[in-house]
């Protein structure tokens, strides 16, 4: 028998996420919880603010301001943020680590091309974890990605821990994908695949699923809490900015070009482009 060994390169797609900012109300209590519950270290600090991340990379940039808004599940913005674990084993080490200390969690789902477990931050914002299964097994017969949704065998997942105890969030890890929460999918589809230039890779009932280079999803978006969702108010917590990395430079004048033509505003730098989505989430793109 052949084991397959093909796992997607992130780094390699013209497009990939690199760090999620979030506003929250409790600057402390937050950041203490992405530090205790997934490993991520300080990387910086400033007047209200926090970078977390893994081995010097940002994954998560935490501004405090108690004047906030309670985030409104119902509104537009953040489903979850998905959290890449570099192996199975590693995922399988968290899952160890977070059933001893008794975090709650709000799900385990196997996707076929990947597994993944969730839960939320003590303000609601999502939070997967995840692993990819090799890419040989992601596709249909007629080469679709194929996306499902059943239980995950914990028990199975447990034992390829190898033995070893988690300790921190893994080099190797990142932020493997956003998932939004949208007003209408063929609005998020007009800017995330038509601007953006994403491929829609997977579509389910009331979501899309927008790739990159082949990948299941960098970004997705559904409607299931935020049908007819407006712009998100300014003054309430939760998702602030999603940073997508750019590959190529020519991408990035290409999207600035699309932007332009379609009436979106943006904010244009030596390597840099800023957009804001129909429901106000800003996109940083960055080469």
């Amino acid at each position: 028998m052949t084991i397959a060994t093909d796992f997607f390169d992130l780094n390699a797609a013209p497009m990939r996420i690199g760090a999620v900012r979030l506003k929250v109300r409790d600057l402390d209590a937050v950041s203490t919880f992405y530090r205790a519950v997934l490993g991520l270290s300080p990387i910086a600090r400033g007047e209200h603010r926090i970078t977390l991340g893994t081995g010097g990379t940002p994954l998560l940039e935490l501004v405090g301001d108690p004047s906030l808004a309670p985030l409104d599940p119902r509104q537009a913005g953040l489903f979850h943020t998905a959290f890449l674990m570099p192996s199975r084993s590693d995922l399988a080490r968290w899952v160890a680590y977070v059933a001893a200390a008794r975090v709650p969690l709000q799900g385990a789902s196997d996707h076929t091309v990947s597994g993944a477990l969730y839960l939320a931050d003590p303000e609601g914002n999502g939070i997967e974890v995840y692993a990819d299964r090799p890419v040989s097994r992601w596709h249909g017969e007629s080469g679709e990605i194929r996306m499902g949704t059943k239980a995950l065998d914990i028990q199975d997942l447990l034992e390829s821990a190898e033995g070893t105890e988690w300790s921190r969030f893994p080099e190797g890890g990142g932020v493997g994908h956003v998932h939004l929460q949208v007003g209408d999918t063929s609005d998020a589809d007009r800017f995330y695949r038509d601007v953006l230039g994403l491929d829609i890779a997977a579509r389910d009932p009331g979501a899309s699923f927008y790739g990159s280079g082949g990948y299941h999803h960098q970004l997705a978006g559904n409607v299931w809490n935020s049908r007819r969702a407006g712009k998100r108010p300014a003054r309430m917590a939760g998702l602030d900015a999603v940073e997508v990395m750019v590959r190529d430079s020519g991408d990035l004048a290409a999207i600035a070009a699309r932007a332009e033509s379609a009436g979106i505003a943006s904010i244009k730098d030596t390597g840099a482009l800023t957009l804001h989505d129909p429901w106000g989430t800003t996109i940083n793109l960055t080469n």
